[in-house]
Formats: C-alpha cells, sequence, structure tokens
C-alpha cells in the first residue's frame, strides 16, 4: 500500500495575473483527482501578505506524482501555471519565519470546472 503525500506549495502570480492563477487552483486538485493522481482530502487555499498563494493538497501516492510527470493533461495544466505564476520556495514568504505562521483564507469551494483535453482546449 502506499502512503499517500501531503504538500504545501506556494505560488506567485505573475503581474496581473491573479485572477487566472486563482482560476486555475480552484480546479487544481479536482482535475488531479479526476486523472486519480490526488486523493479526496479537500485542498486548502491560502494567500500570503505578499500575494503569493499557498495550495495544500495530498497526492495518492509517490507513484502518482510520478506519472503526473507522464501525464500530457497534467503538462498542459503546469503549463498553464508557468504561463501565470512561479514556484516559491516556502521559507521565501515572510509568515514562514513566524511561530504560527498566519495567512488569508481563500474560498475555492465551488464547483469544479474540469478542464478539456489540451487538444481540444480554446486558449
Amino acid at each position: 500500500m502506499s502512503i499517500p503525500r501531503l504538500v504545501i506549495v506556494a505560488y506567485r502570480p505573475k503581474p496581473g495575473q491573479e485572477d487566472v492563477l486563482l482560476s486555475e487552483l480552484r480546479d487544481h486538485a479536482h482535475f488531479l483527482r479526476s486523472e486519480g493522481l490526488a486523493t479526496d482530502r479537500p485542498a486548502t487555499l491560502m494567500r500570503a501578505k505578499d500575494g503569493a498563494m499557498i495550495e495544500i493538497f495530498e497526492w495518492a501516492s509517490p507513484a502518482a506524482i510520478e506519472q503526473a510527470h507522464a501525464n500530457p493533461r497534467v503538462q498542459a495544466m503546469w503549463a498553464r501555471f508557468a504561463a501565470c505564476c512561479d514556484y516559491a520556495p516556502l521559507n521565501s514568504l515572510a509568515e514562514a519565519g513566524d511561530m504560527f505562521a498566519e495567512f488569508e483564507p481563500v474560498d475555492i469551494h465551488l464547483a469544479p470546472i474540469v478542464q478539456p483535453d489540451p487538444d481540444k482546449r480554446a486558449e
């Protein structure tokens, strides 16, 4: 039995791309679930003081993480992320230096929008 992997990731939106990033994040965990790569554990989304978005979600297993790298739909999603944000180490967030890091909660519990096949997606 593989043990799920809980991850915390920070995304710094590129200038003017905050709404695009938020849209991608609202569907992120649901999309990974639909591909069999993430668990049903609800994702959590937060905003740092500098505008970075912090997401907590759970991969189904270490193998699922590897499978994501070979999945063309996941690759297309990651390309959209790369267009609207940069990944940031957690220790680059000012809050990471606090004993109790506090972040603004962001509601992502809307109806998910599963992304269409990348070959059929209108950009």
